[in-house]
């Protein structure tokens, strides 16, 4: 027995017609008598006496008919306590500087399309800080580059972000050749390079992947601001390496991007929160959210140089 049959059966005798009824539910006459007949099938009682001029319930139909009224008064009150019991509550979400630029925006929209009772609160800092304020509790979850295996964290990995080469055009020491043509670090000895400093997980993944490449880079000025960083660039003080996500944010600037081919030159984008039991429903919402906006914008072209994890 369906909802869908308790529903004719109320409207055929609300209107005394199979024709009436057919019309006001949107189906054909033919398949709502087909509908009522399996009904009575199923019951082993006849529900429905045809007339001449319509239809009238049969004693068993009129006591078949109170019950599946309540019946359908029931559902729809389930239907409205569930749509009216939304998800509510507040999040915390920390992103790097690069990965915000990218993924920031998406998600803000996301939640507020899925889940609009929940408060979202974004945090922007270098990853070595979400890390720490996820350890502290000042966050519910944060896109790192480094799982700490100490931690009580869930931890899923998302993807991997491939490094380039930013530059303006024409900077003493930038290597020659087609844009679209990758180049090795080991290019990059005699070129001017703006990085962020030491503890940022980036420049950590840097630092093993020029030690992987034996050479010394020339880092001629340190920011841990990605805007500052990039003002810098646009300005011809030097070039930077960055994920492809940093340049979500370029506007159109005329800058030289090359993708770097050492397969040290990479990084791994971990979706780490806290554990289940600590998670709140909003957090453990969110965290969905966050992984499908995320798969969405690699797989649709909108994350520069990522690829997702097991790809």
């Amino acid at each position: 027995m369906e909802f869908r049959q308790l529903r004719y059966f109320v409207r055929v005798v609300e209107l005394g017609s199979m024709g009436r009824a057919a019309a006001d539910l949107g189906v054909v006459t033919s398949a709502l008598s087909q509908q009522i007949s399996r009904l009575e099938g199923e019951l082993s009682t006849r529900l429905l006496q045809r007339t001449a001029t319509g239809v009238l319930p049969t004693e068993a139909g009129l006591a078949f008919l109170h019950q599946a009224q309540l019946v359908l008064r029931h559902a729809d009150g389930a239907v409205k306590a569930a749509q009216q019991a939304r998800l509510s509550g507040h999040v915390s979400v920390g992103l790097a500087p690069t990965t915000g630029s990218v993924l920031g925006l998406p998600l803000m929209q996301a939640m507020r399309e899925r889940y609009p009772d929940v408060r979202l609160h974004l945090v922007e800092a270098l990853s070595g800080h979400l890390a720490n304020m996820l350890n502290a509790r000042q966050l519910d979850l944060a896109v790192v580059f480094k799982a700490d295996p100490g931690r009580r964290w869930s931890v899923l990995p998302l993807l991997h972000e491939k490094l380039f080469v930013i530059a303006a055009p024409g900077l003493p020491g930038l290597p020659g050749g087609a844009a679209s043509r990758p180049v090795r670090l080991s290019a990059l000895a005699k070129l001017p390079l703006i990085l962020n400093s030491g503890p940022h997980g980036l420049r950590s993944t840097l630092d093993l992947a020029f030690a992987a490449a034996r050479m010394q880079p020339l880092v001629v000025m340190e920011i841990d601001s990605l805007a500052l960083l990039m003002d810098a660039v646009r300005a011809g003080l030097g070039a930077t390496l960055q994920p492809g996500a940093a340049t979500a944010r370029l506007d159109g600037s005329p800058l030289v991007v090359r993708e770097v081919a050492d397969a040290a030159a990479s990084r791994s984008n971990l979706l780490a929160s806290l554990c289940d039991d600590e998670l709140s429903p909003a957090g453990l919402a969110a965290r969905v959210v966050l992984a499908d906006v995320a798969r969405s914008l690699v797989v649709s072209g909108r994350w520069p140089g990522a690829t997702l994890h097991g790809a």
